[in-house]
């Protein structure tokens, strides 16, 4: 015991505390790690369902029933969003590098959290309105006479319902990466 009256508490190599900034650095890295996989799944949206279609005959060769990403406005703006959040995560990219190398940034990453909440909306506001469409080619609407068409044309739902994977895995990782950067600033 000291003369101040409290025990002396040593610290062995495996105990001592994370300082703040390892964590900070930590919090980059994995920052950056979310950024390139939201970037990942929003491409293979937009791809997936940009690359849609099918073609089914009809009594004659001639005639013939097409559906396409295109013929739906929806899934026009699924792409359109997904495109869009796509490019801002790209170039999002060189910021989150500069928080890797330079820990105490703390005005980027408010403007972050600022960016990553319109694109999570943005992306949010796509994926919900594809899904809705999504849920009608295959499930129809009988009291507004909507039929499902998902029995005709079995490749292109397949396709259409495969790419809103992405898009909802963008939209849990830009959560995840609103979280990260509103600690990373706490921390300060």
């Amino acid at each position: 015991m000291k003369a101040g009256g409290g025990p002396v508490v040593k610290f062995t190599e495996a105990s001592k505390p994370i300082p703040k900034i390892k964590a900070s650095r930590v919090l980059a890295v994995l920052d950056f790690t979310l950024r390139v996989v939201a970037v990942l799944g929003t491409l293979a949206s937009a791809i997936a369902m940009g690359t849609s279609r099918e073609t089914l005959p009809f009594a004659t060769r001639f005639i013939r029933f097409r559906a396409r990403y295109k013929d739906l406005p929806t899934l026009t703006f699924f792409v359109m969003t997904n495109s869009i959040v796509c490019a801002y995560l790209v170039l999002s990219l060189t910021v989150s590098i500069v928080h890797i190398i330079w820990t105490a940034a703390v005005n980027s990453r408010i403007i972050l959290i600022i960016s990553d909440t319109v694109m999570m909306g943005l992306v949010t506001a796509g994926a919900s309105a594809a899904t809705a469409i999504v849920y009608l080619a295959h499930y129809g609407n009988p009291s507004t006479n909507w039929f499902a068409f998902c029995q005709q044309f079995n490749s292109f739902c397949g396709r259409i319902s495969g790419s809103l994977i992405g898009s909802f895995i963008a939209i849990t990782v830009l959560l995840l990466l609103i979280i990260m950067s509103s600690v990373a600033i706490s921390r300060r």
